[in-house]
């Protein structure tokens, strides 16, 4: 951690709460004094916001309510006062239609929260998918020092002897159940061992790109991200965020000191490197823009395309899950590998450069974590397409599909919407071949609503029983991160605002040339023209509340479904709250 000793301590932010020697000073002293503290508990200390966003329904932050302890264990020991804010848990597993329609809402009530609040800086505890770049955007936005606590991945599923991957082994074996080859004694079993701890999904789904991308931003301490949820080492890196954000605060290290280019632009190359989730991209984007830095679609696929993936986790990666990832050295190992790649100059939350907080870094199973000539896949996670389906672009994963889809030329079969969709595939007298394309449309933001993720359609069920386990599918949707297949994602424009997706009909033959990054329908102008006249805008899909603000605002998925008036680029941002 950096010498504090030398510095000179900032003026407290907290100060214009409580040491004014006057009647409204008096009543927040008041207030604190009926809540137990003594004025030497707060008076001149750093007041330290814990944003915990733990839940009965959030079984991915379980053990938050012991983590929130550590942490404020660690701000008392380093001379602060540390304060518990509830904040939305926005969890992936019960939040419908999806948690995406409800990240920009954690990421204001995070902001709005702290600027109302006496705080002078935070530690954001998240993890679930969403979390993650809700609270970062937000603290972004609101401009005190934060600093990112993960919730760590759970333990590795297990059944009958065999090791589970949350999610990706829930869609493997949903297969097989629809095949008929699970009986449902075996399917019960499967279900209690999939997920058997506290933490997020093991696998290398959203969750764990989104916190190894917070750690490798330089948001976390160092190894953060890694940590499995239950390891006692995760106690002790609570209490230490709670130390070192005492620190933070009285060196002013601010979020605009850390978000910056060469940060991003780290963050975008390690998510590649570690097999990252797609909705990396959607996420990204959106806290890159709200630190004002400018990430496109095309920068992300460019750095994709030089970024050898070199963690062998599942879904990307063939054999292992995070434990083992953790086991092998985590994130700060995975870092070190990729030095060269890197910009070791970046500020990180311990008031040190990235380079500085890798030293010592050791990989310790190189099956695990990949030397650069050994990689899992030799170029990174994602890739970026453009079309005449897609002229703002959509993202693929091209190592967690089939190679044979890489360049595939075949017939759309088309639906608009998920119900139609699940009952043609349930069809065993459908008429369809493992050349047909499967298209999803309207389930993107504005149409799903909220961006859902629908994205890895189910392989038809007069597939499943011939043998074929994927296919070649289309959506304006997202998908798990922790799923796979030859699934294309995230069509820009979407469906419901009139894309072109808006456009395919079924028989109509689509075009992927993965290596070219093109995805087209061979559809001749005129007759998109023709359609184009056709098309008629559908119902909108709220007429009030938050669904009809999220509709109203939010951004296209190429540009990280942020609301258009939350981003840097709109104005402002508010000043310090009026205190009378």
């Amino acid at each position: 951690m950096a010498d504090e000793g030398d510095k000179p301590e900032r003026p407290l932010r907290s100060a214009r709460w409580f040491a004014p020697d006057d009647l409204r000073s008096f009543g927040h002293r008041s207030r604190l004094m009926q809540l137990g503290y003594a004025e030497e508990d707060f008076r001149g200390k750093p007041v330290i916001g814990v944003l915990n966003t733990w839940s009965e329904l959030n079984s991915c932050h379980s053990h938050f309510r012991e983590r929130a302890q550590d942490v404020k264990r660690g701000v008392a020991q380093a001379g602060g006062l540390a304060v518990e804010l509830p904040a939305q848990s926005v969890d992936e597993s019960f939040t419908k239609p999806t948690s995406m329609l409800y990240r920009n809402m954690l990421a204001m009530e995070t902001e709005e929260m702290i600027r109302s609040h006496p705080l002078d800086g935070v530690v954001l505890m998240g993890g679930c998918d969403k979390t993650t770049p809700g609270l970062v955007m937000g603290a972004i936005s609101a401009g005190v020092p934060m600093l990112y606590l993960p919730a760590g991945p759970m333990l590795r599923g297990n059944y009958a002897g065999k090791a589970l991957g949350s999610g990706s082994d829930a869609w493997k074996f949903w297969d097989e159940r629809r095949a008929g080859n699970i009986s449902d004694a075996e399917w019960i079993g499967i279900q209690g061992g999939i997920a058997r701890s506290a933490g997020t999904c093991m696998t290398m789904g959203t969750a764990s790109t989104m916190t190894a991308i917070a750690e490798a931003m330089g948001l976390c301490l160092p190894g953060a991200s890694s940590i499995p949820a239950v390891d006692s080492g995760h106690q002790r890196m609570a209490a230490d965020c709670g130390r070192r954000i005492v620190g933070m605060v009285r060196e002013g290290l601010t979020p605009d000191r850390i978000v910056t280019d060469a940060a991003v632009r780290n963050a975008a190359i390690v998510a590649m490197a570690t097999g990252c989730s797609t909705n990396a991209v959607v996420h990204l984007i959106a806290m890159a823009r709200r630190a004002g830095v400018e990430l496109t679609l095309d920068d992300l696929d460019a750095l994709g395309r030089t970024t050898p993936l070199v963690a062998n986790v599942r879904p990307a990666g063939q054999d292992y899950l995070m434990e083992d990832f953790y086991y092998a050295g985590g994130l700060r190992a995975l870092m070190a590998q990729i030095a060269e790649r890197l910009d070791l100059s970046a500020m990180t939350v311990t008031g040190k450069p990235l380079g500085e907080n890798l030293e010592g870094a050791r990989v310790f199973n190189d099956d695990v974590i990949r030397p650069l000539s050994n990689p899992v896949y030799h170029e990174g996670s994602l890739a970026v397409l453009r079309g005449n389906l897609c002229p703002d672009g959509a993202v693929i994963k091209p190592a967690a599909c089939d190679p044979r889809f890489h360049v595939h030329e075949g017939p759309a079969l088309v639906f608009d919407s998920y119900p139609e969709m699940k009952k043609a595939i349930d069809d065993e007298t459908l008429d369809v071949t493992p050349d047909h394309i499967l298209v999803l449309r309207n389930a993107g933001p504005q149409g799903g609503p909220g961006f859902p993720e629908w994205g890895m359609l189910p392989i038809p069920k007069a597939l499943i029983r011939k043998g074929h386990r994927d296919m070649l599918r289309i959506s304006d949707a997202r998908m798990s991160g922790t799923s796979y297949g030859a699934c294309v994602l995230h069509v820009a424009p979407e469906t419901y605002v009139g894309g072109p997706l808006a456009l395919l009909r079924t028989g109509d033959i689509v075009r992927l040339d993965l290596p070219a990054r093109r995805l087209d329908m061979l559809v001749d102008e005129a007759e998109l023209a023709r359609r184009r006249e056709e098309w008629t805008p559908p119902a909108p899909r709220f007429e009030r509340g938050w669904g009809w603000m999220f509709s109203k605002h939010v951004t296209q998925a190429d540009k990280g479904c942020d609301f258009d008036f939350l981003e840097r680029g709109f104005g402002a941002a508010a000043g310090e709250p009026d205190i009378f």
